[in-house]
């Protein structure tokens, strides 16, 4: 039988598509890329805010499509979406043969076989199948969160931080670099928290230094962590580890005192400022990315003047902003004060035209200076990649002339000859 999965949202998300490929795959399955070639199409979607519902339901009824016209069997939908909604998505979506929540994808042999009239096989703990280029992977530490953010529906979904023992974590990092992973991103909702749970404190430490030792690694990069838990300490692990790239994401959404107590986000603008004095004080060659969020229910002009002012006085290479999305269930959705939609929107493109130059600024400090590029792909256009600077999946590329040498997975000395915003170009050195 042939599966055709269709996976939406983040990389956390993306490590739950390929634990459940692993699944299928030891129950027996295929797996095809076109759609009108499935017998099972899965769509794993995401819930977090409504433009991503939005984009989940439209590819639900769309692979509905394949059912009604062609040879799909059976429709699945699992994720955040279908854990959230589990009891209002079946009466209105009657397509649907199998709704799964967030942890029960070992179900899906036994749920499918029923639907298909099969035997159900199953081989116990099988290895997740990678659908990311062979060379890379995310190491998911942990899921849900403990942090309750007034906006985030992530708890609601996902419940509470639950990390991963470091022994299961060290050996899962061992069997990817052993099937050929060079480039691991470690990641979790609150990646700087990992271990709170389990040990009484956060351990993200000691698992970046046995993650530094694994021989066949090349680069460990750190995404998610949360502000109040990043610390000198981590910055300086991330510093002296060879394999740790310099590259801290701090998602902080905010940076005025107020607006964070009402985001109930723990650390204050002192601790962030700490923080990053710091980093450029003595690591001034570390990419800095974050997130923030704009039109947050009661935020001023002046705080949002604030806002912008910061990023001015603490440049960050990448900026993510999005406006709030008022996401029912959360506090934040209930709150007085509601900004304007137009507001918001107006906000958020004042932040992203000046993060533009900043951003461009900062690229332009790397100009002639030499790096190692991952080569991601080869086109007539171009040879394109990723330096320790560019997260997969989240920030630009490097673009140097085609050469049909370099293949993907291959690590090539280039040297930077022109910086964009967003995007830089080099040379073959």
């Amino acid at each position: 039988m042939n599966v055709g999965v269709i996976s939406l949202g983040c990389a956390k998300n993306q490590v739950d598509t390929e634990h459940m490929l692993g699944i299928l795959r030891a129950a027996g399955y295929d797996f095809v890329a076109d759609p009108s070639d499935a017998d099972v199409l899965i769509v794993n979607t995401c819930g977090f805010i409504v433009s991503a519902k939005e984009e989940s339901i439209e590819a639900i009824f769309e692979m509905a499509q394949y059912k009604q016209q062609g040879r799909c069997k059976v429709l699945v939908v699992t994720g955040c979406l279908s854990e959230r909604y589990r009891k209002e998505l079946p009466p209105e979506m009657p397509e649907v043969d199998i709704f799964l929540g967030v942890r029960e994808y070992e179900k899906l042999p036994r749920l499918l076989a029923e639907k298909l009239g099969l035997p159900c096989s199953f081989v116990a703990a099988p290895e997740r199948i990678l659908v990311s280029p062979p060379y890379r992977a995310y190491l998911r530490v942990g899921d849900g969160c403990n942090n309750r953010c007034t906006y985030c529906a992530i708890p609601l979904i996902r419940g509470p931080l639950n990390s991963v023992p470091a022994e299961q974590l060290i050996d899962d990092a061992k069997r990817l670099a052993d099937s050929g992973v060079t480039e691991l991103s470690v990641i979790a909702q609150d990646t700087s928290g990992y271990g709170k749970d389990l040990y009484g404190e956060p351990r993200l430490i000691p698992l970046l230094k046995a993650l530094n030792r694994i021989d066949s690694l090349r680069w460990v990069r750190l995404l998610y962590t949360y502000p109040d838990t990043v610390t000198p300490q981590l910055l300086d692990t991330l510093a002296e580890g060879e394999k740790l790239v310099p590259y801290l994401d701090i998602p902080l959404q905010h940076c005025n005192d107020a607006i964070l107590k009402r985001m109930n986000r723990r650390g204050s603008k002192a601790h962030i400022q700490s923080v990053l004095d710091h980093l450029y004080r003595n690591y001034p060659d570390f990419t800095l990315r974050t997130t923030m969020m704009v039109g947050f229910p009661g935020e001023t002009d002046a705080q949002f003047e604030e806002l912008l002012q910061f990023l001015r006085d603490y440049p960050f290479d990448r900026v993510g902003a999005f406006t709030f999305s008022p996401e029912e269930g959360t506090a934040a959705a209930a709150m007085p004060d509601q900004v304007e939609e137009e507001r918001k929107q107006e906000r958020y493109e004042r932040l992203m035209l000046q993060q533009q130059e900043i951003s461009f600024k900062r690229n332009e400090r790397w100009l002639n200076r030499e790096l190692l590029m991952l080569v991601e792909e080869t086109g007539m256009d171009g040879t394109y990649g990723r330096t320790v600077r560019e997260a997969p999946d989240a920030d630009g590329l490097v673009r140097i002339a085609p050469s049909y040498r370099h293949e993907p997975g291959q690590y090539i000395p280039i040297r930077i000859t022109k910086a964009e915003s967003y995007d830089m170009t080099g040379e073959s050195v």
